[in-house]
């Protein structure tokens, strides 16, 4: 005689799909956290503050649910015209998602900043919001005790009822699982809404200029990051290239605002340009599974921060 089923007659758990961001002050993780949820790179990261300029949406595929991450530019007081657009691109994204992910990184104290997000998000009345407490890699215990009871008065203090505090190390993928496990709850129910496989809605194009924007802030004086732009203008396959060994010719315009600040980027003898262009080559070649041959040029572009109509040229 057969035993019964325990799980017979209980009904699937229903499949949620929808929208998540994590907001927080410039380097507070978000884009390595979304990387780490995705599993693969879809946002760039860099130990420069501010660097996220695109809210690029990274997809989490799930048997119950369907995550579409939206990392969004930290919120800052804006000294540039461009600084006051990444600001619309913050707010715009809160009003649209599901849930909000406000990230707070567990090795520096709650300041000012992180006040001044809070009290924007307690003006977002409707969606629920889950603290995060990203680099617990760099946090001793004490210390991390601490952030979290501070986290939880943040959010008394600026009205906010938290759905979830939860500690997390990107890095070290320390209960990333439960970060996800924590959102898909909060989310609609729902039908995928991006096909299995899809990762991310970011044109290409967009990813490579990111990709190698990337690589140019690596190593550069604190000035020059808010000052680089990067517009792919054409991606070809080389002609004549037998089947077996094709190769994508990419060429590319680093823009920065200031005839000085061409030294820097191109470096002595052009070699920080060289380096720039063999680091992101490696990773656009991992991104499109093909070698590629990136050509890289750099080209002033006079305060384009703060002229709208260079800010529209750029993409911004």
């Amino acid at each position: 005689m057969n035993s019964p089923d325990p799980t017979a007659g209980q009904a699937a758990a229903p499949h949620r799909s929808g929208f998540a961001c994590f907001v927080g002050r410039p380097n507070a993780g978000k884009s390595t956290l979304t990387n780490a949820l995705v599993g693969t790179k879809v946002a760039i990261t860099s130990n420069r503050p501010q660097t996220t300029r695109h809210s690029v949406r990274g997809i989490v595929h799930r048997d119950d649910a369907q995550l579409v991450l939206v990392d969004t530019p930290g919120l800052h007081k804006p000294r540039t015209l461009l600084g006051q657009r990444l600001n619309d691109v913050v707010r715009t994204t809160w009003a649209e998602v599901d849930v909000i992910g406000f990230c707070l990184p567990a090795d520096q104290k709650v300041g000012p900043g992180d006040r001044f997000i809070a009290k924007e998000l307690a003006q977002v009345k409707r969606t629920p919001k889950v603290a995060v407490v990203t680099k617990t890699d760099l946090a001793d215990r004490e210390t991390l005790t601490q952030q979290l009871i501070a986290v939880d008065q943040l959010g008394r203090e600026a009205g906010i009822e938290w759905a979830e505090i939860v500690p997390v190390s990107a890095v070290s993928g320390q209960q990333v699982g439960l970060v996800a496990d924590l959102l898909v709850p909060l989310l609609p129910q729902g039908p995928p809404l991006y096909p299995e496989g899809d990762l991310t809605d970011e044109p290409e194009q967009v990813m490579i200029a990111e990709l190698i924007r990337e690589a140019a802030l690596e190593g550069v004086r604190d000035e020059l990051p808010h000052s680089i732009a990067v517009v792919v203008e054409e991606m070809l396959p080389r002609e004549d290239r037998p089947a077996d060994r094709p190769l994508l010719d990419v060429h590319a315009f680093l823009y920065i605002e200031r005839p000085s600040q061409k030294g820097i980027v191109i470096g002595p003898k052009g070699q920080r340009l060289k380096d720039v262009g063999t680091k992101a080559r490696r990773q656009i070649e991992a991104l499109l599974g093909t070698p590629v041959f990136l050509d890289l040029h750099v080209k002033v572009a006079k305060d384009w921060q703060r002229d709208p109509k260079q800010l529209r040229r750029l993409g911004f």
